[in-house]
């Protein structure tokens, strides 16, 4: 058994794995887990595979800043909290700034800087069983990992508010609802159907996937139309690659493959043999 709180496995289908490794701690963030997660989103950065799947082991995903380490520090409180967000927040911006797909599995609880983890996927899968809970207010501190940015671009000022500072609960199918995540999976099914996602990915086209990718990230900054001359430049150049060549005259083929005879324009018509 592993004794290492965050791990990195890569899967041969090209699909680089980062779990959070201590489910007996529900996964919860002190300085060692912090920089073990930091050192490891470092190590991904060098060599994404074709797509990244962040998931954790045992019933919960993250349940935020271990308050156990946190507490009974006295003067030292702020210089050790300030240590983990840093070590922490090294390892969101360096998720967030991957080039290719990331896929987050979330089950049971996310909360505090685990809900600012799991929304560094491009695609967040969550269980039924999932329960996002802000919770840093009801201890008397405030948001960090990203989530106080990250929830009013993905649900407006209004709905970040109502979690941040009522810590209000939400479960999987809420979630999904809001818009917070992907989509909602059977709690069995969503190892299976995260890992077939980012394999998914993982054999897609990477220069079509990390330049749609890109456009996301660069659309929230942008006027429509600073965008759209971006988007132009962007199909354009990959347009004339080998790899958007090839594949589109495959789907050509195969759709004049799919079509019956008399569908066909005339001239793709077999000429009957005499």
């Amino acid at each position: 058994m592993s004794t290492q709180p965050v791990r990195v496995v890569r899967h041969s289908e090209g699909v680089v794995e980062l779990l959070l490794d201590d489910p007996g701690r529900g996964n919860a963030l002190d300085l060692p887990t912090a920089e073990a997660l930091r050192d490891a989103a470092a190590g991904i950065t060098e060599d994404p595979g074709g797509a990244v799947l962040l998931r954790a082991a045992g019933g919960n995903f993250c349940v935020g800043g271990d308050l156990r380490a946190f507490a009974g520090r006295g003067a030292d409180t702020s210089s050790y909290v300030h240590a983990v967000a840093t070590a922490a927040h090294e390892a969101v911006r360096a998720l967030h700034e991957l080039p290719v797909p990331v896929v987050t599995a979330v089950r049971g609880a996310a909360a505090g800087g685990g809900i600012g983890l799991a929304l560094t996927g491009d695609l967040v899968l969550a269980a039924r069983s999932a329960r996002f809970r802000l919770a840093y207010t009801a201890i008397g501190l405030t948001p960090d990992c990203g989530s106080s940015w990250v929830l009013q671009r993905l649900l407006g000022p209004r709905r970040a508010a109502d979690l941040i500072l009522t810590n209000r609960v939400l479960t999987g199918e809420d979630a999904e609802r809001w818009g917070l995540v992907s989509r909602v999976v059977e709690d069995d099914e969503l190892d299976d159907t995260a890992y077939r996602s980012a394999a998914g990915l993982a054999a897609g086209s990477a220069p079509a996937l990390r330049a749609a990718k890109e456009l996301l990230r660069a659309g929230a900054g942008s006027s429509l139309k600073e965008h759209l001359a971006a988007e132009a430049r962007s199909i354009a150049a990959l347009a004339g690659g080998p790899e958007a060549q090839d594949a589109m005259e495959s789907f050509l083929a195969a759709r004049s493959r799919s079509r019956p005879a008399s569908a066909r324009p005339k001239e793709e018509t077999p000429q009957s043999v005499s």
